[in-house]
C-alpha cells in the first residue's frame, strides 16, 4: 500500500478496509476521470479547473474570511413543515455554536428594523467586539442611500427561497469560520429521507421513473437518463443543479472527514475511501462521473450569476457595512476584484437558453421552477443535524439568489448608478449566502484536484 495513504485509512480499518493497493489506485484514477465538454453548455472541465484552481479560488477564499462575509444570521429552530419529526442529531459534531447575545454590539441587538440592522452590523460581533470597538452610527449620504435600498426591499415574488425572518427571536448570528462544513456522522435513514424528498417530490420526476441506484435493478440508470434526456432543458437543468449541490456537499464531507477522535485531539482530513464510495465509476455503477459533471454545471450557473450582478455592487452608493470604514472599503474592493474576475471567464453558461419560446408557457414553467426550489429550501428545516442544516440553508439560499440574479438581468441593466434601485434588490443575507455558496462550489472543484493528487502520491 502506498505509505502516503496510510493516514487516510485510519478510520476505515475498523470496517475491514486495509488500504489502497497500487492497482486499486490506478483503476480509480482511470474511473475518476471527468474531462471534456459538459452537456447543455459550451464549456469544458479543463477550462473550469484552470480558471477556478489557479485564479479565482485564492481570491474568493480571502474574501470569505472577511468580517462582512463570515457572519450569517440563521434560524435553526424552525420546525419541519412537511412531516412531524422532532428528533435531532445527538452527535456532538452536529452542534452549531452561535454568537452569544451579550457579545453582539448594542447597535445590532437594538435595531428596530431588519434592514437598518443589516446596514449597521457585523464587524463588532462575537469575539471581535472588543478588538473592533464601537460601531460608527454616523452614516454618510451614500451609506444612507444604501440603507434606503434595503428598507425598500422585502420578500417578493422574485425570491427562489423561503427566507428566514432574521427578526425572529430564534434567529442567531453564526460565525461560519468557527462552524465549518465537514463530516459530522449524520447519515442513515434520516439523511436519506431528506435527499429522497428533494429528488422524488421536487425534481419534476414522475414516480414511475426510478433514480439510478434506487431502482433495485442494475440498469445503470438507463431508464432515468432516457427520461431526463427527453424533458425540456429547464427541468433537466433543475435536476443537474440539485445533483451538483449534492455532489459538492459530499466532496466537503470527504475532504473534511473525522480521521482521528481521541481525548487528546481530533484530526480532520481527506478520506479517499469515503470519496471513492461516492464517486468511483465502478462502485457507483457509472453515477460518480455524472455527479461530478453536475458539480461543474452548478459551478457555471453560479459563476454566471456573479458576473451578471457586478453592476449592482459597482455603484458608488453601495457599501458593505460593518462599522469600520477602512475595512469596509477594502472588502468592497476585494469583492469587485472577485466579481470582475468571474466576468473574465471565457466560456460562460448562456442563461438565454432557459425559459425561451412561448412567453406564456415559459412564465408558467418559471413559476414551477421557483415553486419546487422554494420547497427544497423549506426541506432544509427538516435536517436533523444542526451544522448540516446551517450549511444546507445557506447553500440553497445562495443558489436561489444566483437564480434570482440570472432571471433579473434586464432589471439590473436598468439600475441607476447614483440612485437606489427600485426593481432589483439584494439583502445582506442574500449577499452573504450567494458568495459563501459559490465558495463551497469553488472549494469542491479545488478538492477534486487535491484528491487526484493524493491518489497519485507514492513516496
Amino acid at each position: 500500500m502506498p505509505r502516503s495513504l496510510d493516514f487516510l485509512c485510519v478510520t476505515r480499518e475498523r470496517e475491514g478496509l486495509t488500504g489502497f493497493p497500487e492497482e486499486v489506485v490506478d483503476s480509480f484514477l482511470e474511473a475518476f476521470k471527468v474531462t471534456g465538454s459538459l452537456d447543455d453548455c459550451t464549456c469544458d472541465v479543463e477550462t473550469i479547473d484552470a480558471f477556478n484552481n489557479y485564479k479565482l479560488f485564492p481570491r474568493l477564499n480571502e474574501l470569505l474570511e472577511s468580517e462582512y462575509f463570515k457572519y450569517y444570521k440563521v434560524n435553526l429552530k424552525k420546525p419541519c413543515p412537511f412531516w412531524t419529526d422532532n428528533s435531532h442529531c445527538g452527535i456532538r459534531d452536529c452542534a452549531v455554536k452561535p454568537c452569544e447575545s451579550d457579545e453582539v454590539p448594542d447597535g445590532i441587538r437594538s435595531a428596530s428594523h431588519k434592514y437598518s440592522e443589516e446596514a449597521h452590523n457585523l464587524a463588532g460581533e462575537c469575539e471581535e467586539a472588543q478588538r473592533l470597538g464601537a460601531v460608527n452610527r454616523s452614516l454618510s449620504e451614500e451609506a444612507q442611500k444604501a440603507m434606503l435600498q434595503w428598507t425598500q426591499h422585502d420578500d417578493s415574488s422574485d425570491s427562489f427561497c423561503e427566507a428566514d425572518d432574521i427578526q425572529s427571536p430564534d434567529a442567531e448570528y453564526v460565525d461560519l469560520l468557527l462552524n465549518p462544513e465537514r463530516y459530522t456522522g449524520y447519515k442513515g435513514p434520516d439523511a436519506w429521507k431528506i435527499w429522497n424528498s428533494i429528488y422524488e417530490e421536487n425534481c419534476f420526476k414522475p414516480q414511475t421513473v426510478k433514480r439510478p441506484l434506487a431502482s433495485g435493478r442494475d440498469d445503470e440508470g438507463h431508464a432515468f437518463y432516457k427520461w431526463l434526456k427527453g424533458v425540456c432543458v429547464e427541468k433537466r437543468a433543475f435536476y443537474k443543479l440539485i445533483s451538483g449541490l449534492h455532489s459538492s456537499i459530499n466532496i466537503h464531507l470527504s475532504a473534511r472527514y473525522l480521521l482521528q477522535d481521541t481525548w487528546a485531539e481530533k484530526k480532520w482530513g481527506h478520506n479517499v475511501t469515503e470519496f471513492q464510495q461516492r464517486f468511483d465509476e465502478i462502485l457507483t455503477r457509472g453515477e460518480g462521473p455524472r455527479r461530478l459533471k453536475n458539480l461543474y454545471f452548478i459551478y457555471l450557473i453560479e459563476l454566471r450569476a456573479l458576473s451578471k450582478v457586478l453592476p449592482y455592487f459597482e455603484r458608488p452608493g453601495f457599501q458593505l457595512f460593518t462599522g469600520n470604514q477602512v475595512r469596509d472599503a477594502e472588502t468592497k474592493a476585494l469583492l469587485l476584484q472577485v466579481l470582475r474576475l468571474t466576468k473574465s471567464f471565457p466560456l460562460h453558461f448562456d442563461e438565454n437558453s432557459l425559459f425561451a419560446g412561448n412567453a406564456r408557457e415559459a412564465a408558467k414553467l418559471k413559476e414551477e421552477f421557483r415553486f419546487h426550489f422554494r420547497n427544497i429550501s423549506r426541506i432544509m428545516d427538516c435536517v436533523g443535524c444542526f451544522k448540516c442544516r446551517l450549511w444546507g440553508k445557506l447553500q440553497t439560499q445562495g443558489l436561489g439568489t444566483a437564480l434570482k440574479i440570472l432571471f433579473s438581468e434586464k432589471l439590473i441593466e436598468k439600475m441607476s448608478e447614483s440612485s437606489p434601485s427600485q426593481a432589483f434588490q439584494l439583502t445582506r443575507q442574500e449577499i452573504v449566502a450567494l458568495m459563501n455558496a459559490f465558495g463551497r462550489i469553488s472549494t469542491s472543484v479545488r478538492e477534486l484536484e487535491n484528491f487526484k493528487t493524493l491518489l497519485r502520491t507514492v513516496p
